[in-house]
């Protein structure tokens, strides 16, 4: 391979080749062929990184918050002149279809423009005259450097929902993103870098554990955001918390759809299919189980299978193609168990993955979509995260049996239902245990100017991100209590201050 195969790290405002001697294999899912090597982070290199940062700090912190929205707006427009090109290099190495990777960048594109509105989103309060001659007012400041470390399945959203508000409150950033597909983070840096940010801004380090827990370790990164997998969320939230850092740390979820009988089911068809397959199910918010109730189970079935017969699944490059592969051989391996531990424990696999031809078939990791009925909660297919394209069908008599399930999963990141009834819709938004709700829409992700994030084990911490959170999470409260009196009032008083 060559110098050009090789991802680097982009510390201080520049490329910088890894020198730890250790690197992992990115691969194009559509062929499992490896395409590049990513130089994966040594203590030392993370360390460099936060120097870096620290310098930088020192006079971004201080920058107006002129300036500052003069380099995210900047960063918008080339953002929205080169989104194509980014959502192609997602689409090289994750596997998703193009039209979806660039849905994602369109998607992070909005917490930029969010972040442009930094000198509204900064402003603070002032009470005059709380006592004589006494007025009392809060500021908003930056914490200095502070972290993200991001998963694979949205290698630019995820990380554009954390960096444009903390750089915009005046922080420097360090990335961690995915070592399965870096390329994106690093064409990010590159954007940003030609916007105007200063060296050492932002920096992104690629790396595996080795430069994760140097990131949970260091003493001088303040914050870490973190979007992945339970376990991992709950590792990074127990231990970024011991070393004193602010955490939030999104993990992972089993999104439920309820579909009330007086639900249009056609819709309710076409949102199960979109919602469970597309980017072949790796979403923290994809459906993976629907919920059927009363009656309707059997003909909601039926639409949702016929639905699936026309799902075209192909590389991402093929504009015809509407689902991708998965990300890795391994990970496809996985998904595909699921649909063999569901028939053994007594489900019906009414479509069965596996039997795709392109399952089969040589290079790429691609698998079918999967519809698994008369499914039941004690079932692996329903208690596991499974993060691939199978939908399962859980049979439930009334409403309160579906809330009582949803409720009972020990994820809750979001949760959706169908129906025509306003004031089933009411109870329901009231009543669920999920950070985000949808009502006749099955992915509710926020708007920017709102915030992600779920409840239960789908959040570690008390922060979700973006929105008025994420403001709120990079910046440090400070109170200011102030005296300017015409005269001095001469005297000592030993006495607790008192509001006159």
């Amino acid at each position: 391979m060559t110098d050009r195969d090789i991802l680097q790290h982009f510390i201080g405002g520049k490329l910088r080749a890894s020198n730890s001697g250790r690197f992992s294999e990115v691969f194009d899912p559509a062929t499992g062929a490896v395409t590049k090597m990513v130089g994966l982070a040594s203590i030392e290199e993370v360390d460099e990184a936060v120097s870096a940062a620290e310098t930088a700090f020192e006079t971004w912190g201080d920058s107006s918050l002129a300036q500052r929205t003069k380099v995210l707006f900047r960063f918008r427009e080339i953002l929205e002149a080169r989104a194509d090109e980014v959502a192609r290099l997602i689409t090289s190495e994750h596997g998703k279809v193009f039209s979806d990777a660039l849905g994602e960048v369109r998607r992070g594109q909005e917490v930029v423009e969010f972040a442009c509105g930094i000198s509204s989103l900064l402003k603070s309060s002032l009470s005059d005259q709380v006592s004589r001659e006494v007025d009392t007012y809060s500021i908003r400041q930056p914490l200095g450097v502070v972290a993200g470390i991001t998963p694979f399945n949205f290698p630019s959203m995820v990380p554009m929902w954390m960096f444009p508000i903390a750089i915009a409150a005046g922080n420097t950033f360090i990335l961690k993103p995915s070592e399965r597909d870096p390329s994106a983070s690093l064409l990010l840096a590159e954007m940003f870098a030609e916007a105007g940010l200063p060296d050492g801004v932002f920096n992104v380090v690629q790396g595996d554990k080795v430069a994760v827990d140097r990131i949970l370790a260091h003493p001088a990164i303040r914050a870490v955001s973190f979007v992945g997998s339970t376990p991992i969320a709950k590792y990074i939230y127990e231990t970024a918390a011991s070393n004193g850092k602010r955490v939030q740390a999104l993990g992972g979820a089993k999104n439920h759809m309820v579909v009330l009988p007086d639900a249009d089911l056609d819709h309710a068809a076409d949102s199960a299919v979109s919602a469970a397959y597309g980017s072949a199910g790796e979403r923290c918010m994809a459906i993976s189980v629907l919920v059927a109730v009363g009656g309707i189970a059997d003909e909601l079935v039926d639409k949702i299978a016929s639905r699936m017969k026309g799902l075209k699944i192909g590389p991402g490059v093929d504009p015809s193609s509407e689902m991708g592969p998965l990300v890795t051989r391994v990970h496809r391996d996985r998904v595909a168990s699921y649909i063999g531990s569901a028939n053994d424990d007594g489900a019906t696999v009414l479509v069965d993955g596996r039997e795709h031809p392109l399952y089969g078939a040589e290079g790429g990791f691609f698998l079918g979509a999967s519809l698994v009925d008369n499914v039941t909660t004690d079932m692996a297919v329903y208690k596991d995260e499974i993060f691939g394209p199978v939908l399962s069908v859980v049979r439930v008599d009334d409403f309160d049996d579906a809330i009582r399930l949803v409720n009972s999963n020990q994820y809750a990141n979001g949760a959706a239902i169908f129906t025509r009834n306003g004031g089933a819709a009411r109870k329901f938004q009231r009543k669920i245990s999920a950070g985000m709700v949808g009502i006749n829409v099955p992915i509710p992700v926020p708007v920017a100017y709102y915030s992600f994030g779920g409840a239960k084990d789908s959040l570690f911490g008390d922060s979700h991100v973006h929105g008025d959170e994420g403001v709120k999470f990079y910046t440090r409260v400070k109170a200011v209590t102030a005296r300017w009196a015409e005269e001095h009032i001469a005297g000592v008083d030993y006495g607790f201050p008192q509001n006159q």
